[in-house]
């Protein structure tokens, strides 16, 4: 373990809001599967052995992630920067939001690692809802964090985001960097082009993401790039009290009910009109 403040159990200045992360230490599996046949050094018949191996790799993941997921009753998965740290305002704002969203009757899904994905995970645990991180492996060392009580560990980006996907009822999003980006276009994007249902993408932060949906709506829109539909995938707020409520009144729209999730304690969850 490196003494980079990014890493667990380093030292970190406690009024440090946000940090950057190690130089890569190491090829991750994902960077291996995608190789090009060139830069393996070797025949196209001896990389697509390797690939056709890999496949039951990839296949045991899947198996293992649905075998984790399946049962955990309704979720939300949160994004957002791995490098916030509780002295920034947008950490704290997380924690409540999960927290939230937690006495309301959901679990709460995220990446299991440090900054807004560990701000989440505070939150349902502090609900005693389920505290769900599905973690990856990354060219430098990230340990689970703390709060945590499900913990899935993943070597593919692409079997990772299927479970964000496939067991969340909804998406909220918080000030992050291209992962968490990429989250939220992938999100519209399956949504956009009937892969999934229409399920609620929520944006907190309205000085941080309103830059962003002004460019969507006077670029993307203005020359017909997508549809004025479009924009109306996405929820925009500061308030966790609005991001709860619009995530529970979609829930009972798409199911008749709210969501159902019973507390770590045996506690039923808080009814939200």
């Amino acid at each position: 373990m490196s003494d980079h403040p990014f890493d667990e159990g380093a030292a970190i200045p406690s009024d440090a809001s946000v940090v950057p992360p190690p130089p890569p230490s190491r090829e991750t599996e994902d960077a291996r599967f995608l190789q090009t046949v060139e830069a393996l050094s070797s025949t196209p018949q001896f990389a697509l052995a390797l690939d056709s191996w890999r496949i039951f790799r990839i296949m045991g993941e899947f198996v293992e992630g649905f075998e984790a997921m399946t049962g955990q009753g309704p979720c939300v998965s949160i994004f957002g920067s791995a490098r916030v740290r509780p002295a920034d305002p947008t950490y704290q704002l997380c924690v409540e939001t999960a927290r939230q969203l937690g006495e309301a009757g959901f679990g709460i899904i995220t990446g299991g690692g440090p900054g807004m994905m560990e701000a989440a995970n505070r939150g349902a645990r502090e609900a005693g809802v389920a505290s769900i991180g599905c973690n990856i492996e990354l060219p430098f060392e990230q340990g689970t964090n703390p709060f945590v009580d499900l913990s899935v560990d993943f070597r593919y980006f692409f079997v990772r985001k299927t479970m964000f996907v496939k067991y969340a009822d909804a998406f909220v999003i918080f000030p992050g960097g291209f992962g968490t980006m990429d989250e939220l276009f992938e999100a519209l994007t399956l949504i956009q082009t009937g892969k999934v249902r229409n399920f609620p993408v929520v944006l907190v932060g309205t000085d941080y993401w309103g830059g962003m949906v002004d460019w969507i709506r006077d670029r993307m829109l203005a020359e017909r790039k997508v549809s004025p539909d479009d924009l109306d995938l996405l929820y925009l707020t500061d308030d966790p009290a609005e991001v709860v409520e619009h995530v529970v009144r979609r829930y009972r729209r798409e199911n008749g009910h709210g969501p159902r999730q019973a507390g770590a304690s045996g506690a039923e969850p808080r009814e939200t009109p």
